[in-house]
This record gives structure tokens, sequence and C-alpha cells, in this order.
């Protein structure tokens, strides 16, 4: 029989959030982490693990209190997703999902979204699954996200984007600039400890926003409030692994960036 642990304030020191759980590098951002999650469970914020040692996990809350750059209501919104290694083709994700869908059928909500990307992004759900699974495609930006609904009702008005997502371009004057919150335990390492370092020696300047609030995740210029780093206002990746010399110039090289 399969079991699944829902974190609650009661029990979240003792468990693990999946992600990192071994990796040292991280341990400041595991806890970051985990505090986050202290704080969202008040804003009716649900996880959901594997009774194993593994990453199979699901985030979900209400859209009004959802840590991304959409609108709507009545919605639960879908964050992490993930089912990796030996776990993936034994149904895990769609018991996961099912267990949004009854939380969202027992609290009266309209229905489920989540954003992903037109293809696959870094830290983001495969979009292709959800298509399959009873979501459709209700939003998208010129940068490649996209807004999915899984409708349990009708829908009088759809969720969507705000409006400052909705192009390719943020209002920097930095050569680059990243954005990226608590939300992932993997974060705060590479970016304020392997993205400065590999900056350290070259001539680009950076802003670093760092999103502590709700209001400052809403207000943010991506989708991808995890992690997304822009060149010159010009959204240009969710990956992390860009954060270390070799990757960042390669993907210097890549864009024309010198």
């Amino acid at each position: 029989m399969t079991t699944f642990i829902q974190l609650n304030t009661e029990n979240i020191e003792r468990e693990h959030i999946c992600c990192a759980f071994s990796d040292k590098k991280c341990t400041d951002g595991y806890a970051q982490k985990k505090q986050w999650l202290k704080s969202e469970f008040e804003n009716g914020y649900v996880f959901y693990h594997l009774d194993e040692r593994a990453k199979v996990f699901i985030e979900y809350g209400p859209i009004e209190k959802a840590w991304l750059p959409i609108e709507g209501e009545n919605f639960l919104n879908i964050n992490c997703f993930w089912v990796s290694g030996k776990y993936k083709k034994q149904g895990y994700a769609k018991q996961l999902l099912q267990k949004a869908i009854d939380d969202a059928v027992s609290s009266g909500k309209s229905g489920l979204v989540t954003v992903v990307g037109k293809k696959k992004y870094h830290f983001m759900s495969e979009g292709k699954w959800f298509l399959k699974n009873g979501f459709e495609i209700v939003d998208e930006t010129e940068s490649g996200f996209v807004l999915l609904m899984k409708p349990l009702q009708t829908v009088d008005q759809l969720p969507q984007f705000k409006p400052q997502v909705k192009t390719n371009i943020a209002a920097e004057t930095t050569d680059f600039s990243v954005y990226y919150s608590d939300r992932c335990p993997f974060t705060k390492y590479h970016v304020e400890t392997v993205l400065k370092e590999t900056l350290s020696d070259k001539s680009f300047s950076c802003s670093f926003h760092h999103l502590t609030t709700l209001e400052a995740a809403q207000a943010s210029p991506t989708p991808a409030t995890i992690f997304s780093l822009f060149y010159k206002g010009k959204f240009l990746t969710t990956d992390l692994s860009v954060c270390s010399q070799s990757k960042f110039e390669k993907l210097c090289e890549q864009q024309g960036i010198r």
C-alpha cells in the first residue's frame, strides 16, 4: 500500500522535504525552505511526499497566495511536483495529482492551475504530462511560460498571468539580473555563493532580487520565482546550473554575450 505523508508544523522538523536532503552545500537553503513552508502552511499550503527517502512529492496552495505573478480566484495552484529516478512510471504522479484534485473538490475550488514551459524548463514540471491529464492552456508569455488549468466546475473567469510577465522584458539597469526565492533549497547556495564567485572576475554588473515576501513574488517579472536569470532585461533561463563558471560562460557564448 502506498503511503504519502503530509507535512505540517508538527512533523516538518523530523520529516525531509525531498530536495537537497543529502547536499551539505545547501544546508542553509534546506533550512530556509522548511521555514518558508512553515509560514505558508498558515496560508493553506500543502506538501505531500512519498514515505521513502526519495524525490516524490507535490506542493500546492490557493492561487490567491501563490508566490507567482498569476491572477485568479478559487483555484489551487500546483508548485513543485516531482517524481524522480526509479519511482517514475509507477503511478505516483497520478496519485499525488489526485490528492490535489480531491482537496480542490472538497474545498469547492473551481479547479487547478500550474505554470510550465512551452518546452521543458529546469525546476518546472513537464507540461505534456499535465495536458494528458486533463489540463488545458489558458495563457502564455513571450518568454515561453504557459499557464495550465484543469477545470473542476464551470469557470466564469479564466486565471491568467499578471501583465508584467506577458512580455520578455524586465526593467533592469544592470547587465544581468537574478530573481530567486526560498521556495527551493538549492537556490541560496547557487545564487549567493556560486554565481557571485563566477561573476567576481568578470566585468558584468548583476542585480540580485531575493523574493522574500508574497507581494514581491507576485510583482516579479518572471513566473519562475525559484530562479530566473535575465540579461539586459531579457529572460534567459530557469537553469540553476548556469551559476557555475563553465555553464555561465557557455551560456554567454550561446547568447553572444561579451
